[in-house]
C-alpha cells in the first residue's frame, strides 16, 4: 500500500511540473503579459512612470528589436546575447502621422552638398 502512495505522489509531481513546463512555453512562445491595468492595481498605481517598453519584436530565440521610450524620447535597441546596440534615438511624437509629408523635414542644401 505504502508502494501506491509512493507511486501516486510521483504522478503527480510530474504531472504538475509538466503543467508549469507547458506554461512557460506557451508564455515564451505567444510572448503572453498580465494586462498594464493589473500592473497598475498590483503595484499600488503611484507615480507615473517614465520609462515604457513600447513594443518588442522577437528576430530569433535570443535576439529582440525593442522600441523603448523616455519621457518623450524613444530608442530603439537591439537585444542580443553579445549585448545591447542602440539603433535609433529619436523625440517621441506619436501625434505625427507619417503619410503626412509635412511631418517629414525638408532636406537643406548645405546637407546634400556635405554628402556629394
Amino acid at each position: 500500500m505504502e508502494f501506491l502512495s509512493f507511486l501516486r505522489m510521483i504522478g503527480s509531481l510530474a504531472l504538475v511540473l509538466g503543467l508549469l513546463v507547458g506554461a512557460l512555453y506557451l508564455v515564451r512562445r505567444y510572448e503572453l503579459s498580465l494586462p498594464q491595468a493589473w500592473l497598475g492595481r498590483i503595484g499600488g498605481g503611484g507615480a507615473q512612470r517614465r520609462l515604457q517598453l513600447v513594443e518588442r519584436l522577437a528576430l530569433d530565440p535570443r535576439r529582440s528589436l525593442v522600441l523603448v521610450r523616455r519621457d518623450e524620447r524613444e530608442f530603439t535597441l537591439v537585444i542580443a546575447p553579445e549585448g545591447l546596440l542602440l539603433l535609433e534615438s529619436s523625440d517621441a511624437n506619436p501625434a505625427a502621422d507619417v503619410t503626412d509629408p509635412t511631418a517629414i523635414p525638408p532636406i537643406d542644401a548645405a546637407e546634400t552638398d556635405q554628402n556629394a
